[in-house]
Formats: C-alpha cells, structure tokens, sequence
C-alpha cells in the first residue's frame, strides 16, 4: 500500500508534488512551527527545482501553513492559540447548521457510506489515515446538508487544524472517543433529530478544540516561543 502511494505521488507534476510532500511534513510536525525555511534547503531536501518549490510555497502561504519572513526566506506558520478560538468558535456554527440541514436531507446510501468512513478511523490504524479520516467525516458529515457552500466552508475550516489534531492522533482513548461521538451523532441523524444532532456536534467541536489547546500548552517547551503565540483580543477588538 506503501509503495502504491509512492508510486502515485510519483506520477504527480512536480508542482503539485512538491505542495503534498512539504504540507505532509508540516502537518506532521518534520517541520516545527516557527521553524525559518528556505527555497534553497527544500530544493535539496524534496530534489526538485526552483520553481516547484516557489509554486508549492505559494500555496501553503495562501493556506496559512507557512508565511513569509520580513527578513527574506520563509516560516512554519506557529501555532496561534487565539487563532484556534476563533477557528473553533466559527466551526461549531458551521456544523450545527450543516447537521440540521443533514437530518432532513441525508440519504441512506450516504449516511451508510459515512459509517463506513468513521469506522475505518478505528481499525487499522496508522497515524495518516487518522487524519484523514477525520477530515472526511467532517467534510461528508456537511455534505449531507446538500448544501455545497457549507461542505465547501467546513472542508476549509477542518483542513486548517488537521496539523493541531496530530498532537492527539497518538491517544487511543481519543481516538475511540472520536469514533463513539461521531456514530451517535451518525444515529441521531439517520433518527432526524435535529436538536440533539446539533447539540452533540457542538459538545463534540468544543471537546476536540479543549483537547487541541491542552496538548498545544503541553508542547509548549518543546515548540518554544516562535512556535506557540497567543494574539488575544481584548472585549472590544472586532478583528
């Protein structure tokens, strides 16, 4: 399965190539947040030129992963923990109102197809197929809605913490916790109830964000003081 992996992103055009070897090291953490990175020293470590390299930077920049350096070159965006607050808040009214519009919507082939997305998330682990999996349960969980826009919107929102989740994908009582929410919440769409789907998604959402800040303050020694920042507003800041 390896090998097919490899082989497939292999056959990719260096642009795109270069764009998931380098986003697949910073949501793993190869690449420390706050760490300076340049064109040159990816160039070496992916073996590919210039102008892949530039290309992929681009487009991790444009996806908040990495930014530019006043100084020249480039960083490993840190983890902003205002930035998770705000994150999670717009999240959970997001998905509250996808859920709503899934238990009236959803058909039965795709709510089947789900629980068989969330149930590989149990079994068979490995830490990238995980991620993954969480992802798509959040993506396919607001494509039930029908409604594009909020798949669209929650495909965004979820992709932007994935590398936060990799500081939880280790714990196997989270992840069995994981599983356990998502299939009630499965149940109480196939079952319509409205109220109770958007009530467990919200405890759900709140869940993963506490655990998400407790393990970013729990790495906060080793990720030091460029790769945690905390930009709080204050009451009447609207920014």
């Amino acid at each position: 399965m390896n090998t097919d992996r490899a082989a497939d992103n292999a056959a990719l055009p260096q642009a795109e190539r270069a764009l998931q070897d380098i986003r697949k090291d910073i949501l793993s953490m190869a690449f420390a947040p706050g760490e300076p990175v340049s064109e040159r020293a990816l160039q070496d470590r992916y073996g590919m030129s210039r102008t892949p390299i530039r290309a992929a930077l681009a487009a991790l920049t444009a996806e908040g992963l990495v930014d530019r350096d006043p100084r020249g070159g480039y960083v490993i965006a840190p983890i902003d923990l205002q930035e998770i607050r705000d994150l999670f808040e717009f999240r959970e009214e997001l998905e509250d109102t996808a859920v709503r519009l899934a238990c009236v919507r959803a058909r039965p082939e795709a709510l089947a197809a789900l629980r068989a997305t969330v149930d590989r998330g149990r079994t068979d682990f490995r830490v990238e197929d995980w991620l993954a999996s969480g992802l798509d349960v959040h993506v396919e969980l607001a494509a039930l809605s029908g409604n594009p826009f909020l798949r669209d919107a929650v495909r965004t929102v979820v992709g932007r913490a994935l590398r936060l989740r990799w500081l939880l994908a280790s714990d196997a009582a989270q992840r069995e916790a994981a599983w356990q929410e998502h299939t009630e919440i499965l149940d109480l769409v196939a079952a319509g109830d409205a109220d109770e789907a958007a009530r467990k998604v919200r405890l759900h959402t709140r869940a993963v964000r506490d655990q998400i800040l407790e393990a970013v303050e729990g790495a906060r020694r080793f990720l030091g003081t460029r790769g945690v920042v905390d930009h709080k507003r204050s009451d009447g800041d609207t920014q």
